[in-house]
Parts: C-alpha cells; structure tokens; sequence
C-alpha cells in the first residue's frame, strides 16, 4: 500500500474507513453491509447470488491471491454489491487463474476497498448489526454521504433482480431424473452436483406458476438460495402452496425460508446474520455435528413452527438458528446452509441424497 488513501467505506451512523480502491470505480451506490468469516473461496462469494445488494467484508486478511478461475464462478453474472477487505493482492500465483480479482470486479462494474482494519469493522457490524453502507471518493464529506445513506430506500425486490427471465436447461448423460429448479439466486455448484447425480436440471423464475412447473412433469422441485428478505418474495410463497405435497421438494438458504413462510411458520431478521464456511449445526435425528457454509440474514423463528406440520431436522449449535425444517407426509425437506460445502460424519452430498431417494420412490 503506497500513496494516499482515495476512497473511503462511510456507514450510516457516520463512522468511516479510509482504504484504497480496486475493481470498478463508481462507488456511488449505497449496500447493506455483512462480514464472511470463510477464509477461502472469495470468487464464489463474489459470484454468489446471494450477496446481491450486499457490501460483503472478508475477515480473513489477503485476497485476491489465487486470482480467477473460470471453472469456479457461482453465477453467470455476479450481483455481489462491492468487496471489502484488508489487504488485496494484485499478483496471483495459480496457475488455473484467468484474471486477477480487481480486473473480475472492474468488467463487472464492482467496486473494491482495501487498506482498513477490517477487524475493527467486523466488531462494529457484529455489535451494531448490519447497516446501510456507501464507498465514497475520499474527499467526499462524510455528511454528505450519510445523508446519501439516509436518502436512499434498498431494494426489495433482489430476488427479481437475479432470478433467470426465461426457463434454461442443465442435462446430463444417462440422467434418471427430472428436476426443476425455483431460480431465486441458484448457484451453479447446486446445478453442477444435481448433474453429476444423474438428473436433468430446468430452471425457472421465480415468477413461475404452478402450471409452468407442472408442465414440465419433473420427478422433484428444488427451490434455490438467494438474497433478501423471504417476505418480499411473496409469489414463490404462493407457488410452494400451490405444489405442496405433489412433487418431493427441496429448499436450500432463502428456499428453507420460504418453505417456512408457504407452511405457516414465521420469519425475522437477525442481528447480522449467519456468513462463512465454519458454522456447526446438529442433525438432530442423529445427533451428529456438521460443519457447513452459510450465508442468510432471515432465520425461521422457532416458536412459529409449531403446528405448522413442520418439524426441525437441523440446529444451528452457536446461537439455536433453526437451520433444517421437514415434512414427511408431503416429502418437503430444507438447510439453511448449503449442502455443497458440508463436512463432517456424514457423506457431504447427503442432503442431496436425500431428495435423489424421495424421488425414487415417487418413480
């Protein structure tokens, strides 16, 4: 780091951290700020879909070092609102990478910040709670940027910001199953795994009816991660109501919450929300521990599960979250996390497994 300081990370309560800027240059849009405590995979976070709107800080120190993979993006497009981090390497050493992180950001119209003590700012988010972040040119007074902060309403509508606009195909040879996918943010490593598992994957959008999934007389319903609050998602609400029970279905970060909501149970925001690869949760059939990634800010409220016919598969151990939710009787299962990255004693695909064996028996 040489030179002087040109931009600056400003939050709503008006505290600033002064850094130096990479990727994309404007920096003028104002993000909701998280911290990811993974200390690898930042071009899957950065790629995620689910970080949309989203200014994300790593807490682990360097960035950038093993550049961009094109085998390993999450997203055709990344959405991720800006990158946030301590010190950022501009040379990498790998020799699968194509670009360097900043060159990925710039094509993408990213900013990045990098330089402050990204401890102290982790602190602050995790003692405050998420807020309304802006990165500024380091001139800019800090009032005028608060009050570009104050002035500005975030989106409700992410997952329409994401979501594909028309229905796409992922096949694979001598596939054995049929499955449609509720594109509300999806990953491409959910796609690629339900590939290598034999089944033939079509996306929707989110807008989809009923009658659009059963047209394509798939053998199971998966609906995907992705951003925002589950209650400004309403219409994929609907559409679970209206398949509920007719197809084994199978919901994975915002999918697990809007399950939740389509039975009856309720959602609420946390204080700053569950993000990095080393959370532990209880499978609570076997008792065993997991440990696996997770990236939400909306957690299914336990008390309001009751009676919904729902039952809790999974717990978080750190805080309780309710991370897993069921029902047998209409072969309806979810994680909160992503069962892509699960470690532990049980095989890392076994969510997946699960949801291959519901529809086999449906066969």
């Amino acid at each position: 780091m040489a030179g002087k300081m040109n931009k600056k990370l400003v939050l709503e309560n008006g505290a600033e951290y002064c850094g130096y800027g990479f990727g994309a240059q404007d920096t003028s849009r104002v993000l909701e700020i998280v911290f990811n405590t993974s200390m690898v995979g930042y071009q899957e976070i950065v790629s995620d879909p689910t970080y949309t709107g989203a200014a994300v800080v790593m807490t682990y120190p360097l960035i950038g070092n093993y550049g961009i993979a094109d085998e390993d993006y999450e997203s055709k497009t990344p959405s991720v609102g800006a990158l946030i981090v301590r010190e950022y390497n501009d040379f990498p050493s790998n020799f699968r990478y194509t670009k360097t992180l900043s060159e990925y950001l710039e094509e993408n119209g990213i900013p990045g910040i990098y330089g402050m003590d990204t401890r102290a700012l982790t602190r602050a988010i995790r003692d405050g709670g998420v807020c309304k972040a802006v990165i500024v040119d380091a001139d800019v007074p800090t009032e005028e940027a608060v009050a570009t902060i104050k002035n500005t309403e975030l989106s409700k509508n992410l997952v329409g910001e994401v979501t594909c606009t028309k229905r796409w195909y992922a096949r694979t040879a001598n596939a054995k199953f049929s499955v449609v996918v509720i594109d509300c943010g999806v990953k491409l490593s959910t796609v690629r795994t339900l590939n290598a598992m034999g089944c033939n994957v079509t996306m929707l959008p989110a807008t989809a009816s009923a009658h659009d999934v059963e047209m394509m007389q798939p053998d199971g319903v998966l609906i995907s991660q992705g951003p925002g609050n589950p209650e400004d998602a309403g219409y994929v609400v609907e559409l679970i109501k209206a398949l509920r029970g007719k197809y084994p279905m199978f919901g994975i970060g915002l999918g697990h919450e809007l399950i939740a909501l389509a039975y009856g149970a309720t959602t609420s925001k946390m204080k700053f929300g569950h993000h990095g690869c080393n959370h532990p949760v209880k499978n609570m059939a076997t008792g065993k521990i997991e440990t696996v990634a997770q990236n939400f800010l909306y957690a299914v409220d336990e008390e309001s599960i009751a009676g919904t016919g729902l039952e809790i598969t999974y717990k978080d151990i750190l805080d309780g979250t309710v991370a897993g939710i069921a029902s047998k009787a209409e072969r309806v299962f979810t994680a909160a996390f992503d069962p892509n990255t699960t470690s532990g004693p049980e095989h890392r695909e076994n969510l997946y497994e699960e949801f291959i064996a519901l529809m086999k028996e449906g066969k």
